[in-house]
């Protein structure tokens, strides 16, 4: 994923090459495993142009041969971004957050499509995915025991770096934070309309500012990958 994001980040100042990229790239795509839809159907199903998915396909195939990547390769790609911590735990909720159809493996069409949310996508469309990743068991609510997972996940990838010093109830402590805001009924769950009924209300990640590490890990999404 980084030489994805690597070359994606240079889109911006990338001349157009000639035709030929797209002779290029449609051979590229018969030689591996799993072949992406058409790029038309994908533009037109992100916020990426033609050309950006041109590029992000070849980041996408340095990195995955195949055509597809399973969740031990997502973990040890994703945990070059964290040698000073454990980030396997984010990196297995994250992956199951991409991998929508729940086949084991993302493809192409699944990060493009994740990535384009993230990166182009509107605050709510930001939001359900965010709810998404939270609601790791995917019955459409984040309970108590689901956010302290992921609060640890965070504390754990971002190693010892993590400052100031944690203290052992520090997770819990932002887990209440959290329901505090979010639990509109105070039933113990956080339901998605409660959760984009209190990100229209406040800033979602004003609640996270009270301690900078778990917001920059919160918005690790957007930034990172």
């Amino acid at each position: 994923m980084g030489a994805v994001m690597g070359t994606f980040s240079s889109l911006q100042t990338k001349q157009r090459r000639p035709s030929k990229d797209k002779i290029e790239d449609e051979l590229e795509m018969t030689m591996v495993c799993h072949r992406p839809e058409g790029l038309e159907q994908l533009e037109a199903q992100t916020n990426f142009t033609k050309r950006e998915l041109q590029v992000l396909y070849r980041g996408f195939k340095n990195e995955c041969p195949s055509g597809v990547v399973n969740e031990e390769t997502f973990k040890q790609i994703y945990a070059q971004f964290f040698p000073h911590g454990d980030a396997s735990m984010y990196a297995h909720y994250l992956f199951h957050a991409f991998d929508t159809t729940q086949t084991g493996s993302v493809k192409f069409e699944d990060f493009v499509t994740a990535l384009s949310i993230l990166l182009r996508g509107t605050v709510h469309e930001k939001l359900r995915w965010t709810f998404n990743l939270y609601d790791i068991n995917k019955d459409g609510y984040i309970n108590k025991e689901e956010m302290m997972d992921i609060v640890k996940a965070i504390y754990d990838m971002m190693g010892k770096y993590t400052y100031p010093v944690l203290k052992e109830d520090t997770p819990r402590q932002h887990v209440d934070v959290f329901f505090q805001k979010m639990d509109k009924n105070k039933d113990g769950i956080v339901t998605l309309d409660e959760f984009l009924e209190s990100c229209q209300e406040v800033s979602f990640f004003d609640f996270a500012s009270e301690d900078d590490n778990i917001m920059r890990s919160l918005q690790l999404f957007q930034n990172v990958m």
